[in-house]
């Protein structure tokens, strides 16, 4: 039997895989052991050495031998190897087919356990869900057809794309699959970008019930994968302090917090998106719900129309701010924070006395710690006193994985704002 790709690390590397760590990059390889192709045995060499081709499975070893997981080996990647399982390699290749079968049901069964089968989540959360790069969403429109949109945004799981398909079809079965495999991330991993109807054609616009309100979403077009689903239970407990408020929804994308607000009660939403696109698709979205006496959509950059309220002296019981993330690297959290601190600062400035701030962050790299210092300063120079009264992150259908902080990204504070 041919021995499968062995690459161990550098000393005292080990630590985080350990832990559940599903990455190993290149910095960290000492040295890799694989079979020549010629015939004349087992080689080992540097990793730019050796003579493995990306997209294969490999074994993990730690300096000291001990075995530490099975992966795929991408050198176009920093990550170089992506860990898929800790069994070894020629357990996993010897039924691909199960192996990943298996990984999807166990998705399916977690979500299963805590969504209606008329709702629509994350099905599949990359490596939390043990799959690095592979994401999916379930979306169940309002006629009862589930939609799959999925993202292969890796080698390490492009390369067990028929597997990954055919247990998604004979699990969930779809009435339609859509691919979103057009992130930036698939260039750097040396993938082409993809994105089209997987099999049948179907709409690529459907509209879905969410906390009893309807979404329209453009699975094709839609910003990733066309809907964010991780504030679906946060968008239902703001709600619920919405009740006889005047309510500001910022960087609204579809409009959900606000229509969230409107069928909790509120008096009136304003809600504002940069977009053009966006703009047009929460009109649509406020005329599904009927909403248009409370709710109205602003097309604006959200810096600009705090700084313009301030100045008009417009006052809310309640404002979201909800942007997009502000810095997708450690590099750039400096930057990031002056952009966080002022819409926060501005918004605390337009609230009524004891009114509410919900304000979001769903940059990693933005972490806890950055994200509440930032609040107490914009608090400070508003000349507030804050109260956080919940935290929130996303839903259970987005797992955190122990030893994998990026897992755990998004920030959701309400805010009692005195």
């Amino acid at each position: 039997m041919n021995m499968f790709p062995r690459i161990f690390l550098k000393s005292k590397e080990e630590h985080e895989l350990k832990q559940g760590f599903p990455w190993v990059f290149d910095n960290e390889i000492g040295s890799v052991k694989f079979e020549a192709s010629d015939g004349s045995g087992i080689k080992q060499a540097s990793l730019t050495d050796a003579v493995v081709e990306d997209g294969s499975v490999v074994e993990v070893f730690a300096s000291g031998g001990a075995f530490l997981g099975s992966g795929v080996i991408n050198r176009k990647s920093k990550i170089t190897v992506r860990m898929i399982g800790s069994e070894h390699a020629d357990q996993i290749m010897a039924d691909t087919k199960s192996f990943y079968m298996n990984k999807i049901q166990d998705a399916f069964d977690l979500r299963s356990s805590r969504y209606a089968p008329e709702d629509s989540y994350r099905l599949v959360y990359g490596e939390a869900d043990f799959i690095p790069g592979l994401i999916v969403e379930r979306y169940c429109d309002i006629e009862n057809h589930v939609y799959l949109v999925v993202q292969f945004l890796t080698l390490s799981c492009e390369v067990f794309r028929r597997e990954i398909i055919s247990a998604l079809r004979k699990i969930v079965k779809p009435f339609g699959v859509y691919e979103r495999s057009d992130a930036p991330t698939r260039e750097k991993e040396g993938l082409p970008l993809r994105s089209c109807w997987e099999g049948e054609v179907r709409s690529e616009r459907i509209v879905i019930s969410e906390n009893g309100v309807q979404i329209e979403v453009d699975i094709a077009n839609g910003q990733k994968t066309g809907y964010f689903l991780d504030q679906k239970d946060n968008r239902r407990a703001v709600a619920a302090l919405c009740n006889g408020k005047r309510v500001l929804d910022t960087f609204t994308h579809t409009g959900a917090f606000g229509l969230n607000a409107v069928r909790g009660g509120a008096l009136s939403v304003i809600s504002v998106d940069i977009s053009e696109d966006a703009v047009a698709l929460v009109n649509r979205n406020i005329e599904l719900n009927g909403a248009g006496n409370k709710m109205s959509a602003v097309c604006g950059d959200v810096f600009d129309i705090l700084k313009e309220y301030e100045q008009q002296g417009k006052k809310f019981d309640v404002i979201i701010l909800d942007p997009p993330a502000f810095t997708k690297s450690a590099k750039n959290i400096q930057k990031a924070y002056g952009g966080y601190k002022e819409i926060n600062l501005r918004a605390m400035r337009l609230l009524t006395k004891n009114g509410i701030l919900v304000t979001c962050s769903c940059s990693y790299f933005f972490d806890s710690e950055h994200f509440y210092g930032m609040l107490m300063n914009a608090a400070e120079d508003a000349k507030r006193r804050v109260q956080v009264i919940a935290k929130y992150g996303a839903g259970p259908d987005h797992p955190v994985l122990l030893g994998y902080p990026k897992s755990e990204y998004l920030k959701c504070a309400v805010c009692r704002v005195i």
